[in-house]
C-alpha cells in the first residue's frame, strides 16, 4: 500500500500541474475505492461472525426446550432443521389413499347392536317406600326423596310435588314409581325414577301400594284411575300379585303420570 502511494505521489511530480491534479483526483479515487472494499471485506467477516453466533445460541436454547419438555414427560418430537423449508399453501390435501381390503378374513367383526335396541322398553313400575323427602335447594315447587325401591341402595327422586303434597306426608309413605327411566338432572340433582300421581288440573295425589306390598314388588302397568279409583292401564289394573290393586285416595277416571 504504501509503494502504491509513493509511486503516486513520484508520478504527480513529473506532469505539468493540471495533469498532476488529474493524476491526484484519480489516484485518490482508487484509494477510496481500495479503502471501501477493504471496509466491506471486514463487515462481512463480521456479519458472518455475529451470524454464526446467533445459530449457536439458537442450537441451545433448542436442546434446552427439548430438555425441560422431556422432563414434564412431554413426547420428543424432533424439530425442524435450519435449513428444512416448510411450504404453505391453501389447497386441500388429498385424501388417503383407501385401503385394499386383505383377502383373508377379519380377525374379528364389530359387534351388532341387540335386536331390541330401537325398541321402546316397556314401563316398569315398582312398589317404593319414600324413606326422606325434602325441599330441593335451589328450586321451590320440587322435592328431592331417597325411596327405597328393593335395591342395595336408595334412589334419588327429584318431584314436582311441593304444590300438592304437604312435606310431612312425603316422610316414611308407601308410593309407585316409574324406575326404568333415563336418568335427569333437575336444578342440579339428578332424579333416578318417578313417583305416579293420579293428576288433574285441580289436584294431585300419590299412588298408594296395596296394603302388604313391599318395595320393589312389581305393578302392573297403567296410566289411569278407573270409577272406583283404581289406576290402570288399558283396563288391567296396577296390581302386586296375590297382594290388591294400586289406588288413588279420592281420584276417580284420572289420568296418571
Amino acid at each position: 500500500m504504501a509503494t502504491f502511494i509513493a509511486r503516486s505521489l513520484v508520478k504527480m511530480s513529473t506532469h505539468n500541474p493540471l495533469a498532476r491534479l488529474e493524476q491526484r483526483a484519480l489516484e485518490a479515487d482508487r484509494l477510496i475505492e481500495y479503502l471501501t472494499q477493504q471496509a466491506s471485506v471486514r463487515e462481512e467477516k463480521k456479519l458472518s461472525a455475529e451470524n454464526a453466533r446467533l445459530k449457536k445460541d439458537i442450537e441451545e436454547l433448542k436442546q434446552q426446550l427439548l430438555e425441560r419438555e422431556r422432563k414434564r414427560g412431554v413426547l420428543d418430537v424432533p424439530m425442524p432443521s435450519g435449513e428444512a423449508v416448510v411450504e404453505c399453501s391453501s389447497k386441500p390435501c388429498p385424501p388417503p389413499a383407501a385401503s385394499v381390503p386383505s383377502a383373508s378374513p377379519p380377525a374379528a367383526t364389530a359387534a351388532l347392536p341387540p335386536a331390541d335396541e330401537g325398541k321402546k322398553k316397556k314401563p316398569e313400575k315398582k312398589v317404593g317406600r319414600i324413606i326422606t323427602a325434602e325441599k330441593h335447594p335451589d328450586a321451590d315447587a320440587l322435592y328431592v326423596e331417597q325411596v327405597d325401591v328393593g335395591e342395595a341402595a336408595p334412589r334419588t327422586v327429584v318431584s314436582g310435588l311441593v304444590k300438592h303434597i304437604p312435606l310431612e306426608q312425603m316422610q316414611n309413605r308407601m308410593a309407585v314409581l316409574m324406575c326404568n327411566l333415563k336418568p335427569a338432572k333437575m336444578r342440579g340433582v339428578v332424579s333416578q325414577a318417578m313417583v305416579m300421581c293420579a293428576s288433574s288440573p285441580d289436584k294431585v295425589e300419590i299412588l298408594d301400594p296395596p296394603a302388604g306390598a313391599v318395595p320393589g314388588d312389581r305393578v302392573q302397568p297403567d296410566l289411569r284411575t278407573d270409577a272406583a279409583c283404581v289406576a290402570t292401564y288399558q283396563g288391567a289394573p296396577f296390581q302386586v300379585a296375590g297382594k290388591g290393586v294400586c289406588k288413588a285416595q279420592t281420584m276417580s277416571n284420572s289420568g296418571i303420570k
